[in-house]
């Protein structure tokens, strides 16, 4: 049995519509009602102003040239292959709501579709209108949108209707999501919607999820020599949580999960020099290699912040002679880790022992001791 369309809520439309004549129209008079529209819709409405648009104008959802979709679609062709099987859960999931899925790349290309509402009628010839590889639906070509402002914004976000600032595209409600590649780049969107059809806001949280899902993949595909999964001691790990880091041989970041960048708070787009496995962990890089080798379950490993973090690792590609692997018969040391954690606290204080050993709590007489102990032999003193 098909459920009967509840049309939006009137106070909601009515707020939308009284926003609307204030930021839109410069209606300033009485009560002030843009404050029911989040922010992001504000500053997007406000480009679309600067831009030189109007509600009025018609919307063509044109697509880009053949040779532009053609470039579009090659260099995209991992993400739509990590994107595929999320948008099929998706379209099961979504199926009775007659929201569809759109997979969009950074400039707001579409890329990849999802199962359209079937129907001749109007609802569904808009959907057809959206719904096609190479169509441009950034907001440059069609205005404020879920898909343009997630884009602009860098995170999720829902839009409903009039939020729209066309009104050709005031049919349309969407929830928006943005995509990061494995070096934490934006590399596209993905954008659940519906047209003419019940506020389902909580989309908003699936397409979320779902983004990360896809994000997820990405990273997985990279080729690495250690893949690291990153939990917080005694918090289950699920696809949204986990953090996914890739090591090269050389100890190398080259790759990183959403879950990992928060984690360790490196967001690896924007660092200018290579981010180094010895820059985050307080332990030995062939200790990881050794321990991935031997498939330890679960290693805890403290962070240079202080923290410990619970890894699993799990070797990569080929890495047979490759440096920094650990001969067979290595085994990790927990001394090694002292001394690495005491080094660190020498150079922080600027070669001062008295005060490293007072950021550590142990004596000065420890620090000496545990790090001679740890010099190579014949190291001079």
């Amino acid at each position: 049995m098909t459920p009967t369309l509840v049309p939006p809520s009137a106070e909601r439309s009515l707020a939308i519509a009284q926003a609307r004549r204030e930021l839109i129209e410069g209606d300033s008079h009485g009560a002030r009602a843009h404050a029911c529209i989040d922010a992001w819709i504000a500053r997007s409405w406000q480009r679309c102003l600067e831009a030189g648009r109007r509600p009025q104008q018609r919307v063509s959802f044109e697509p880009v040239s053949r040779s532009a979709s053609c470039d579009v679609t090659e260099r995209n062709r991992a993400l739509v292959a990590a994107a595929r099987p999320v948008i099929d859960r998706l379209s099961r999931a979504i199926a009775d709501t007659r929201y569809f899925a759109i997979l969009t790349d950074a400039d707001g290309i579409v890329v990849d579709v999802g199962n359209l509402p079937d129907g001749t009628d109007a609802a569904s010839r808009f959907a057809r209108d959206i719904g096609r590889v190479g169509v441009d639906l950034s907001e440059r070509a069609i205005g404020t949108s879920a898909i343009g402002t997630a884009l602009a914004e860098q995170e999720s976000v829902w839009l409903h209707r009039g939020e729209h600032f066309h009104d050709d595209t005031s049919v349309y409600s969407c929830a928006g999501a943005p995509l990061f590649g494995p070096r934490g780049d934006c590399i596209g969107m993905l954008d659940l919607t519906g047209v003419q059809v019940v506020e389902r806001p909580e989309l908003r949280h699936l397409a979320t999820l779902s983004a990360r899902s896809i994000e997820n993949s990405l990273v997985l595909r990279e080729p690495c020599e250690l893949l690291l999964h990153l939990a917080w001691p005694g918090c289950t790990a699920s696809e949204a949580t986990e953090g996914l880091l890739c090591i090269d041989a050389e100890g190398r970041v080259t790759g990183a999960n959403a879950a990992a960048r928060q984690m360790l708070h490196q967001p690896l787009a924007r660092n200018e020099h290579a981010l180094m496995f010895n820059d985050l962990f307080a332990l030995p890089l062939h200790m990881m290699f050794d321990a991935a080798r031997r498939g330890d379950a679960v290693l805890e490993v403290p962070l240079w912040s202080g923290l410990r973090v619970q890894v699993r690792p799990h070797r990569g590609g080929a890495t047979s002679g490759a440096p920094g692997v650990p001969p067979a018969d290595a085994r990790p040391r927990l001394r090694d880790v002292e001394t690495a954690l005491i080094r660190k606290a020498v150079a922080d204080a600027r070669g001062n022992v008295a005060e490293a050993a007072r950021a550590l709590g142990i004596s000065r007489a420890t620090v000496y001791r545990k790090l001679w102990r740890g010099r190579p032999a014949g190291a001079p003193d």
